[in-house]
């Protein structure tokens, strides 16, 4: 049914005396104004430009309207603005500050060859779809997807980047690694029915270091939590000391990552590592003189109480060799609560090294439910497994720029530890009028708009400039 709404208005309930009416006639109106923060971020750190290059684009030049560059850029943004559909793109495609933001020289899209394509200057869901689509076999003599993504590539970008933040080598390192599951809701290629999680899912691997993502690997759930983990932190290490040496580096995981395996390479490559060790009835053994100084104290004061015990532990079979391990004796009101850890580190004391460097280690979960959760992350529902892996790098490249912002752009602000959920509300999502004229284009912000201030503060961390631009 055609309604009338954009013309003739929208009836609201009276304030007092004063009708209320809604009208479709505000003009060129984007809800996504702040993700002009994020085109000032790529300039200066070309974190999508070099993203494009992992592709390489076997289409015919003279029939192609969007480069890849553009597409991906289109695809990152969207996700860092909360679109995690491609179906949302037939949407943006119109929208001409996305236009902007992708580098399109006409964001009006009047200069589309189609006319049925004129004022949408954007690429589409089916044209974004092929890219996704497209096997690694492709080249010109394809038919319709031709659009060939290099993960390895991908994966020394995500370190190369990390490496490019920091002018001066830090000293020292702490590579966290974690696995998490990714519910799946269709047939994809290699889904698999988890037992923990009970659920039909992927287990992807992630490695962060800091708030950096150094990698994220998709892989089916039907696999041990580390499976890969070596491989991975070879590969992290090799590229990390191309470029820094003389650097000192740890790995940290909880105990899905304490194989014998893991730990027999770092400690031949001169990696330390912290270890969560999953407990058993010797390690009980070995903690219950100071579980019962732990109980004790809990009866005297009724708090929780830990004391922590330094030994020496060998696997019965798993393990090749003894390893430090310290062990936290803490008593509850629900009672015994031992945790263990495994460490190569010889001289940091026992409670130094559990509360101040192992348990820093939930900071990465935050990280990672960053990225599922706020940057879409999960949503592989595509049926082919290279396909969902080409989503999660999106949707990583997408925490990479969100990350890059606000290291950069919140620092000194009320806003330089918000996640990036809070970051796209309060800072992404505003309303501006776009206004494409032959020489500018005019983005006009409300004036009662909360976050000006901090909005201003973060263009000047951006571009180094606060002073007013000529009207």
């Amino acid at each position: 049914m055609k309604t009338e709404c954009k013309s003739e208005g929208i009836q609201f309930q009276n304030l007092k005396k004063r009708e209320v009416i809604g009208k479709f006639n505000g003009g060129t109106i984007t809800s996504d104004g702040g993700g002009i923060l994020l085109r000032e971020v790529e300039k200066t750190t070309g974190i999508i430009r070099d993203f494009a290059s992992c592709f390489t684009d076997y289409r015919d030049k003279k029939r192609t309207e969007h480069t890849v560059e553009q597409m991906v850029s289109q695809r990152i943004y969207g996700l860092c603005c909360g679109y995690d559909d491609l179906n949302d793109h037939d949407s943006l495609r119109c929208d001409p500050l996305f236009a902007v933001l992708c580098g399109k020289e006409d964001p009006t899209g009047s200069d589309r060859k189609r006319k049925e394509d004129r004022g949408k200057p954007l690429a589409g869901k089916s044209t974004l779809n092929r890219m996704e689509l497209t096997p690694a076999t492709a080249d010109e003599k394809s038919r319709y997807k031709k659009i060939v993504f290099y993960s390895e590539k991908a994966d020394d970008l995500l370190i190369d980047i990390f490496i490019r933040s920091h002018p001066v080598p830090p000293e020292r390192i702490i590579i966290d690694a974690d696995a998490t599951d990714d519910p799946l809701h269709g047939n994809q290629e290699g889904r698999f029915f988890h037992g923990y999680y009970k659920c039909y899912c992927y287990l992807p691997l992630y490695f962060f270091c800091g708030d950096h993502l150094l990698c994220a690997r998709l892989r089916s759930s039907g696999i041990d939590a580390s499976e890969g983990t070596t491989e991975e932190t070879e590969r992290i290490v090799r590229r990390i000391r191309q470029s820094w040496p003389d650097i000192k580096i740890t790995l940290r995981g909880d105990s899905g990552f304490c194989r014998d395996k893991i730990m027999l390479w770092c400690e031949n490559n001169g990696v330390d590592y912290v270890l969560g060790l999953a407990k058993n009835e010797r390690l009980k053994a070995l903690l219950s003189e100071g579980m019962n100084e732990a109980q004790t104290i809990y009866e005297e004061t009724a708090e929780p109480s830990k004391v922590y015990r330094d030994f020496y532990y060998q696997t019965l079979k798993s393990w090749d060799k003894e390893r430090r391990v310290i062990g936290k004796a803490e008593y509850l009101r629900k009672g015994e609560n031992p945790r263990f850890v495994v460490t190569t580190f010889p001289d940091i004391e026992a409670k130094e090294l559990y509360e101040e460097l192992y348990c820093q280690r939930g900071e990465m979960e935050n990280r990672i439910k960053e990225q599922q959760a706020e940057l879409f992350a999960d949503r592989t529902s595509t049926s082919e497994m290279r396909a969902n892996q080409l989503r999660l790098y999106f949707s990583s490249f997408a925490y990479v720029l969100m990350s890059s912002l606000r290291r950069t752009g919140l620092k000194g602000t009320q806003m330089e530890k918000a996640q990036c959920g809070t970051v796209r509300k309060k800072l992404l999502k505003i309303g501006a009028q776009v206004n494409v004229t032959v020489r500018k284009v005019w983005l006009s912000f409300s004036e009662a708009y909360p976050y000006i201030e901090i909005f201003l503060r973060i263009y000047h961390n951006l571009t180094g400039r606060s002073e007013p631009v000529p009207a």
